[in-house]
């Protein structure tokens, strides 16, 4: 009996090492050999924007002061008042606004070097209603084109010249026409002069490559993906204590070699190059989507036009976006580099809802379960006026989810004016206590997926920065999924860790 019993008793036991064995190998099957926590860095070449290229990549645009989101002012010199877009659209355009704010600023959209539409507050085109100067269609097509004549290159003195041929000029305070055929001179008492300020820029993949138009653009987006992040930088990033890297990327990489106009493709063959160089040097890769199809927060490093979020407001936006993530994922899948998929970077509130957010996360999370059981699936908080923990009814529910935060010691006036202590402070308590916050033993993972040393205090020593740094590594470190730096590369130095690392700034 106590023979019996033993066997049994044996039998339990390898019936359960079994059970365990075969456990572990399905949920590890595929799954990229990382241990956790992530140390990362953002390459930010993939998507084009401000200090993610070579400076030099807009100098060759054609009239590049005027790209598209430009936010031009005119002032006339007649009235001495600005041109404004009465009740921020919908009516009239006047010349009445002793300052300048939203309601006087129009949004260039580009058709060529030479020939652009206007785009006001509430986002209706500039027109015309005869000879009268309106802002009340939502179609782009159905509206007015425009030139911008200078009275020369250095000059802010402008002429606005409608496709009828006819200049506008400002009648009086309430009323602006465009019924001047020809014009000479540029007096101070002539009614179609003004004068103008550029009041915004952007500066991303729109507008490099609407800039540059059709023909130049594939030329030149090719020459930055072939020299900006090349294979040695993978060896770098994994010699340096760095184990994974995450990749933002823009929505129309979907469309492979031919992505809707202006983009060009070679995004795609650029990611795959990425695969096989992580597989080379045993880095993991997480996918970004960057850049949502209308944009999800506005800024030109998700590809906005002019500055407008349209992310979400459609179920068309939502249904392409999954749409990308299918692709994505069953395209890199079975790669042992893929580590996770980020459904989307930064959503902005209150532009993008709770509700809209929640109902994506959840189609994308199955998008990539369809063809991955093991991959992470990452969920952008929102930034803006948000709750830390308000994705956390949906990720407690979703298999290797995780949580994204981006921490910086920028972009808000509370740290406009702290010392260097002051700042490594907030890290060690604010910071720290923020991320004990959304940290719990059975919920999401939470990835601190972009933070930098960089900060507002001016003239800080190297060892100021060394400790700033060090004291974000040992916060940050205690994140259960990981982390990221932003980024690799970049014109400004300490937004660059290859040149923090090459220069002693940042030790991992």
């Amino acid at each position: 009996m106590h023979r019996m019993m033993t066997s049994f008793i044996n039998l339990k036991i390898w019936l359960l090492n079994l059970f365990i064995f075969f456990n572990i190998l399905s949920f590890s099957h595929g799954r990229p050999n990382l241990k956790l926590p992530v140390k990362a860095v953002n390459l930010g070449g993939w998507l084009v924007t401000e200090g993610w290229m070579k400076p030099s990549l807009f100098d060759g645009i054609p009239n590049k002061d005027f790209l598209d989101g430009t936010g031009l002012q005119f002032k006339s010199v007649t009235t001495g008042k600005y041109l404004c877009a009465e009740s921020g659209g919908g009516n009239i355009i006047v010349a009445n606004r002793t300052s300048a704010s939203g309601w006087e600023t129009f949004s260039l959209w580009r058709i060529n070097e030479e020939t652009f539409r206007f785009r006001v507050f509430n986002k209706q085109f500039v027109g015309l209603d005869g000879i009268n100067v309106v802002a009340v269609s939502n179609i782009s097509i159905d509206s007015e084109t425009f030139h911008v004549v200078k009275e020369s290159d250095n000059s802010s003195r402008v002429r606005i010249k409608a496709s009828t041929g006819y200049f506008l000029q400002a009648k009086t305070e309430e009323l602006v026409t465009a019924d001047v055929p020809e014009v000479s001179g540029w007096k101070n008492d002539d009614p179609t002069v003004f004068v103008m300020r550029i009041a915004a820029r952007m500066q991303g993949e729109f507008q490099v490559t609407n800039g540059y138009g059709p023909t130049k653009a594939p030329q030149v987006m090719k020459e930055h993906w072939s020299t900006f992040v090349v294979e040695d930088d993978f060896k770098f990033i994994a010699s340096n204590g760095l184990n994974a890297v995450r990749i933002p990327i823009g929505w129309w990489i979907a469309s492979g070699p031919t992505p809707p106009p202006p983009y060009v493709g070679g995004s795609l063959n650029a990611l795959d190059n990425a695969f096989l160089w992580a597989q080379k040097y045993g880095l993991k890769i997480i996918i970004d989507l960057h850049a949502a199809p209308g944009s999800q927060n506005g800024f030109e490093h998700s590809s906005s036009r002019d500055g407008s979020l349209e992310w979400g407001r459609t179920d068309e936006t939502i249904q392409h976006t999954v749409q990308v993530i299918d692709f994505l994922t069953a395209r890199y899948a079975k790669s042992i580099s893929l580590y996770a998929v980020e459904l989307l970077n930064e959503p902005l509130s209150p532009g993008v809802t709770v509700e809209s957010l929640v109902k994506y996360y959840k189609a994308g999370y199955d998008a990539v379960r369809k063809h991955s059981s093991t991959a992470y699936v990452v969920l952008s908080n929102r930034i803006g006026p948000s709750q830390p923990r308000e994705l956390f009814p949906l990720a407690n529910g979703l298999k290797l989810s995780v949580i994204d935060v981006h921490y910086y010691n920028l972009f808000q006036d509370i740290f406009n004016d702290m010392t260097v202590q002051q700042n490594i402070d907030f890290i060690n308590n604010n910071r720290s206590s923020q991320l004990s916050s959304i940290t719990t033993s059975n919920g999401p993972l939470i990835f601190i997926g972009e933070w930098v040393a960089e900060w507002g205090v001016k003239g800080a020593s190297k060892e100021e920065y060394q400790r700033f740094a060090k004291a974000q590594l040992d916060v940050y470190g205690r994140a259960n999924f990981g982390w990221a730096y932003w980024a690799f590369k970049n014109v400004n130095n300490h937004w660059s860790l290859e040149w923090m690392i090459k220069n002693g700034y940042i030790k991992l």
